[in-house]
């Protein structure tokens, strides 16, 4: 930037000049760079100080400092108060921005955080169905950040009558999970029909097709049946509490107070304060990034999340009575914090290399359904493999 204001000699402004160039003054030519000014109408509450007359002491002040550098050293105080002015306002805006963000992503969260409850509770084909569709619009949500332009512009993404075929097919491996049980010679068949269509399309077939199909069968149907055999398989009864006692006939009775039916609930729970840990952790202490993939994760917020997740974990177990183990319940809530952890940052760099905020806008203040469900996609598994391999008579 310039260092002085070209000033004319008949004390007239002279007009702004980008670059170095033939300055305007009527009396003489000068090659001096001149710095770009907004015009002088803006600074009508400019006043240099003229009449000190009645001050000898500032009149000789004011005689040693020339017309030009008195002038720029107004200019500049009156444009670091306007900008200062500027700068407030936008912080104020920021605040107001984040905090009706926040307001929107509360209410939107309880709005759907009842309904999601209540079709844990009934269970069965209800609760089967609901996932069915989350599946369905979260495949959606995936094929299409597939064909995104961050992502594809390093790679083939599969032609789209692909990706609506594989939508549909990972929405219809929950209700086969649901009536079959096992699901893993369909989803074989599945991933070979797929397979086969993508290497005899017209044109180029490309690994890059093939690898991004068949981590999108197993990411958004495969992973999320296993909620289906947690919640509705595990039908061994929990009845160490009043709670199954006393549980509503239209609910299914005693009986369908079951282990699996503890273990959503827990499992839920967990993901919900490892997220709500974390990002008051984050918040208050945050300071080392804990990895790229999500530069606003610190390992100070992820600590915290862990200790949320696992009081959530403890709190409830000893409540519900389930797992008896307390070393039963801490591992437990490790699992949970693990699959909520990882399933987030998952979902993260499949964004990141889409180049996307979110993964949708079906949910206000959230995004889409990945945005909302990516903690629970690895979290089903995890837990249902730990109850099965881990806990004799599943922890009852």
């Amino acid at each position: 930037m310039a260092s002085f204001v070209e000033v004319c000699r008949y004390n007239k402004p002279v007009p702004p000049v980008l670059s170095t160039s033939l300055s305007i003054c009527p009396c003489r030519v000068s090659i001096r760079k001149t710095l770009n000014l907004p015009p002088f109408a803006e600074y009508s509450s400019l006043r240099l100080v003229r009449d000190a007359k009645t001050n000898p002491l500032l009149r000789s002040l004011l005689g040693r400092i020339p017309v030009k550098r008195r002038f720029l050293t107004a200019v500049s105080r009156a444009e670091s108060d306007h900008l200062g002015d500027d700068n407030s306002k936008n912080v104020e805006e920021d605040k107001q921005k984040k905090a009706s963000q926040l307001k929107k992503r509360v209410i939107f969260g309880v709005a759907v955080g009842l309904p999601v409850g209540g079709v844990v509770l009934a269970g069965g084909w209800v609760f089967t169905l609901a996932l069915a569709a989350s599946v369905f619009i979260g495949s959606r949500e995936y094929f299409e950040l597939v064909r995104s332009r961050g992502i594809a512009k390093g790679m083939t993404p599969p032609p789209r009558y692909v990706s609506r075929f594989c939508s549909l097919v990972c929405a219809l491996m929950p209700i086969l999970t649901l009536y079959y049980g096992n699901i893993d010679i369909w989803v074989t068949c599945a991933a070979f029909v797929v397979a086969m269509a993508l290497l005899v399309q017209r044109g180029n077939p490309r690994f890059s097709q093939l690898s991004s199909t068949m981590f999108g069968l197993f990411y958004c149907g495969y992973l999320p049946c296993f909620w289906v055999k947690l919640r509705c398989g595990l039908a061994a009864p929990a009845l160490n509490t009043g709670i199954a006692r006393t549980w509503p006939i239209f609910l299914g009775g005693p009986p369908q107070w079951t282990v699996g039916l503890v273990a959503t609930l827990i499992s839920f729970s967990g993901v919900i304060a490892t997220d709500t840990f974390a990002f008051l952790g984050g918040k208050a202490f945050g300071r080392t990034p804990l990895t790229s993939i999500s530069p606003k994760k610190t390992w100070e917020g992820t600590f915290a999340g862990l200790v949320g997740c696992i009081v959530i974990t403890l709190l409830l177990s000893k409540s519900l009575s389930w797992p008896q183990s307390l070393f039963s319940s801490i591992a437990f809530g490790f699992i949970n914090f693990f699959g909520s952890v990882f399933g987030d940052l998952t979902e993260s760099m499949i964004k990141r290399d889409a180049g996307v905020k979110d993964s949708g806008s079906l949910i206000p203040g959230h995004g889409g359904i990945l945005d909302r469900v990516d903690s629970y996609i690895f979290t089903g598994a995890l837990a249902y493999s730990f109850i099965k391999t881990s806990l004799k008579l599943y922890g009852v």
